[in-house]
C-alpha cells in the first residue's frame, strides 16, 4: 500500500521563487505558481495546511558546472533553514540544480509554449521547480 502525500519542489531566486508539487502518489510534478521570497514561504505553509499531506520539500542546490557552490549557494543555505524552522515535521532535501533553467526552456520550446509565454520569468521559475522535483523523484523514488 502506497502511503499519500505531496512532495513540494523550490527553485530560489533572490527576486522571485518558482513552486511545483506532486500528485498525492508523487508520480508527476506540476508547477503551480512563482512567488516573492517572502510570499512563497506563506504559500508553502498554505500548501502544507491545506493540500497536504506534504512528505517532503524539495529544494533546487544551485552549483557551477564543476560541482562548486555558487553565489546563490547561501541564499539557498538561508531559505532551507527558514523552512527547517518553520515545518520541523517536514523533510527537507536538496537537488542539484544545475542546467535547470536552461533545459525547463528547452521543454516549454518542445511543448510549443509561445517565445512572448517564455520570456515571462516566473514561468521559467516554476517549469524549472517542476524539473527538479521530477528529477529527485525519479532519483529517489522510495520517498
Amino acid at each position: 500500500m502506497t502511503d499519500f502525500g505531496r512532495v513540494l519542489g523550490v527553485d530560489v531566486g533572490s527576486k522571485r521563487v518558482g513552486l511545483a508539487r506532486t500528485d498525492l502518489l508523487r508520480t508527476n510534478a506540476n508547477p503551480f505558481g512563482t512567488f516573492a521570497p517572502d510570499e512563497s514561504i506563506i504559500e508553502i505553509e498554505r500548501q502544507v495546511k491545506s493540500e497536504g499531506p506534504i512528505k517532503a520539500i524539495v529544494v533546487g542546490w544551485p552549483l557551477t558546472p564543476q560541482g562548486d557552490p555558487t553565489d546563490a549557494t547561501e541564499l539557498v543555505e538561508n531559505y532551507i533553514n527558514t523552512l527547517k524552522n518553520k515545518f520541523r515535521d517536514v523533510k527537507i532535501y536538496t537537488m542539484d540544480e544545475r542546467y535547470s533553467s536552461r533545459q525547463a526552456q528547452k521543454l516549454m520550446v518542445d511543448a510549443g509554449v509561445p517565445k512572448m509565454k517564455r520570456r515571462q520569468k516566473g514561468r521559467v521559475d516554476q517549469a524549472a521547480a517542476a524539473l527538479i522535483l521530477q528529477q529527485f523523484l525519479e532519483a529517489y523514488p522510495e520517498i
